[in-house]
């Protein structure tokens, strides 16, 4: 190995480390036998990861969460594939100037965009909805799914979708049986990235998300300004091992696509 390749591996180790100390330090302050957090722990318990499922209010801000990241990944895939879908497929420079409008909410500061969901909400009354907790997410979720299904629609060949068409099928039913298949992985990505995106979102759920319909990162971190409970830390822990889990199944679906069988085009 060369010394240069030998820096570069320490340099990159380094990164990653310094990426991971976070982490590191948390999971095992999740585990301490102490009242305050603690680092190092000077034992360790299960205590907190027990206070945190035998608590009534974090389960209920835990299926706060899971409902909204659930419903408004569904809801950004499905919205999401079909935007992109007609980006990819359309040739009109309108339709191509959308795309800066729906990737809007990558770039724009997430407080800004805060403040504009809480005045918005505020008029129609959706304040500590569900829904207006869903629809806020949905927006933030959407171009996590146009970014990764367009990259799956311009690594297929549009060929075969307009063979199938030729032989009968109209553009829905080829979609759903040429094109869905082999983008698969690519709308899965896209459903586990707004998946993510929607559970750990914090600053849109500060401004608009109240009462029983609290979402935990809200929870947290009104909780962080009482008291440093480390039940935070063992939440936090289950949410860095969720979110860890997602990212090694986005890896995974990168390497599914596959080719869809002949037959299936020409057996309609």
């Amino acid at each position: 190995m060369t010394p240069v390749r030998l820096a570069l591996y320490g340099f990159v180790g380094l990164v990653l480390l310094y990426l991971m100390i976070p982490v590191i330090i948390i999971v095992p302050m999740s585990f301490s036998s102490a009242r305050f957090l603690s680092f190092p722990p000077p034992a360790f318990s299960l205590r907190w990861y027990e206070a945190y499922l035998g608590s009534v209010a974090w389960m209920q801000a835990t299926k706060v969460s899971l409902i909204l990241a659930v419903s408004s990944s569904v809801i950004s895939t499905v919205l999401g594939t079909a935007a992109a879908y007609a980006l990819n497929n359309s040739k009109s420079r309108l339709v191509q100037s959308l795309q800066v409008i729906l990737l809007l909410p990558l770039v724009t500061p997430i407080v800004i965009i805060a403040i504009g969901v809480f005045f918005v909400y505020a008029k129609v009354g959706l304040l500590a909805t569900i829904p207006g907790l869903v629809l806020a997410n949905v927006m933030l979720g959407i171009p996590y799914v146009i970014t990764a299904v367009l990259v799956g629609l311009r690594k297929f060949d549009p060929t075969q979708e307009m063979v199938a068409r030729s032989l009968g099928m109209n553009r829905l039913r080829s979609f759903f049986v040429v094109t869905l298949p082999q983008i698969r992985p690519s709308v899965i990505s896209g459903t586990l990235f707004a998946f993510i995106s929607a559970l750990d979102e914090t600053v849109v759920a500060l401004f608009i998300a109240g009462g029983e319909n609290q979402t935990l990162t809200k929870r947290m971190f009104t909780a962080l300004r009482d008291e440093i409970d480390p039940t935070i830390a063992a939440i936090s822990s289950l949410l860095t091992a969720v979110s860890f889990l997602l990212v090694i199944l986005i890896a995974l679906n990168a390497r599914e696509a596959k080719p869809v069988p002949e037959e299936r085009v020409n057996g309609h």
